[in-house]
């Protein structure tokens, strides 16, 4: 309790020079805009004013986050570049300005009762609880009947030290009571409004969101490459293995081993094409090594349908991006190849105006396809956790165009 009456008597204390200091500033800025509104340096003297605002606007906000132990964040919108006039309206515009101005404006009626109020009922429940200590040096021979026994004798002054210590709680609690309504206005006032804490989570979600897809890529590739230069190295040095072992046994056709073994090549060369397969599923090797470009190339070339590839020669996406990409290609691609009966593909990459990328798949096809199919949802699901945007067009007897937006902030 005393630790944290200190702390709002304090609080409290330091808002009494400030509020003098912003009356003054407040009154000799309102008159200079005033007389310089029809000039053409208003707008230089409302940037200049807005400066000397915010930073008692900004000593405010420490003195809150001090009493409360929680910081008040800093409402303002970053600086607008271009003319003097462009910045000045967009300061004028910002709700932040008026409320910092708001502030400053109430903060003397309020600051200086409210530390007049908080200082006279402490100073006398502390001067009543220490009497013993001092009031005995100020013996008072004109003393009214009353106060006499109280000022001149030992029992009466421990009777107003017992009257203190009981006011003192009393008196904690109407000083935390006078800062909390102070501290309570004054959040109210400087804090950024809903719009912009809105704003803000926003945009600490979507970093959020972004570290987390780079993290999940980055950590795709590392299984790849462990797959990759791990299990499928040790399997493809076990097959060779059995090849000699194989080639060893060629002399004994009638031996049962070299039967076994055979078997055994047969079962680890198709665990190692289930193994190529999946390390395609999970992020495919050409895509790290050589780019997004070299991958699609990769994947027409394997596709039992001809295609023609249109790539811009810049493709410079994040990594993220670039898996998403090849992924609706390549769905999109089997499917036109397994259920629609296409006889021809077009695949087409282009780069937007804000460095995003589109991806789009047209098939000559019959059409009819399900954008809510297993396959197609789950590519919707890997385009929006990037922000971006999956469309489907089949109409019956086709032709079926799948496109994929990806926007530059993935």
């Amino acid at each position: 309790m005393i630790g944290r009456t200190g702390r709002a008597l304090g609080y409290l204390a330091l808002g009494a020079p400030v509020a003098i200091l912003a009356l003054a500033w407040t009154l000799v800025s309102s008159i200079l805009l005033l007389l310089l509104a029809p000039t053409q340096l208003a707008p230089r003297a409302l940037l200049g004013a807005t400066v000397v605002s915010r930073s008692l606007a900004r000593f405010e906000r420490w003195r809150l986050g001090w009493y409360s132990g929680r910081p008040v964040a800093v409402p303002y919108q970053p600086t607008v570049a271009g003319p003097v006039r462009v910045r000045a309206a967009a300061v004028f515009r910002e709700p932040a300005t008026r409320r910092d101005a708001g502030w400053l404006a109430t903060l003397f009626p309020l600051a200086l009762p409210s530390m007049l109020l908080a200082l006279v009922p402490t100073l006398l429940a502390v001067g009543l609880a220490t009497a013993p200590a001092w009031l005995w040096a100020v013996p008072n021979p004109n003393a009214p009947e009353l106060v006499a026994p109280i000022v001149g004798t030992w029992p009466g002054r421990a009777a107003a030290a017992v009257l203190g210590l009981a006011l003192a709680p009393l008196a904690a609690r109407w000083v935390l009571t006078l800062a909390r309504g102070q501290a309570g206005l004054a959040r109210l006032l400087l804090r950024p409004d809903d719009r912009q804490q809105l704003t803000a989570l926003a945009a600490r979600l979507a970093t959020t969101r972004a570290r987390v897809v780079d993290a999940q890529a980055a950590e795709l590739r590392r299984i790849e490459r462990d797959l990759h230069d791990g299990a499928q190295a040790r399997i493809v040095a076990a097959g060779m293995t059995l090849a000699l072992a194989d080639r060893k046994l060629r002399g004994r056709p009638d031996d049962p081993v070299r039967a076994d073994v055979e078997l055994a090549r047969r079962q680890l060369d198709g665990a190692l094409a289930e193994l190529r397969h999946l390390v395609r599923g999970v992020h495919p090797p050409i895509l790290t090594d050589r780019g997004l470009s070299a991958a699609l190339g990769a994947l027409i070339a394997d596709s039992p349908l001809p295609v023609d590839l249109r790539v811009p020669d810049d493709t410079s996406v994040p990594p993220a991006v670039e898996a998403a990409a090849y992924f609706v290609v390549s769905e999109a691609l089997t499917n036109a190849a397994k259920h629609a009966g296409a006889q021809r593909c077009e695949v087409t990459l282009a780069g937007t105006a804000g460095g995003g990328l589109t991806v789009q798949v047209r098939d000559d096809g019959r059409g009819g396809a399900d954008p809510a199919g297993a396959g197609l949802d789950g590519l919707r699901r890997r385009v929006e956790a990037l922000d971006g945007i999956l469309s489907v067009q089949s109409p019956a007897g086709g032709p079926t165009v799948v496109s994929a937006e990806f926007p530059c902030a993935s």
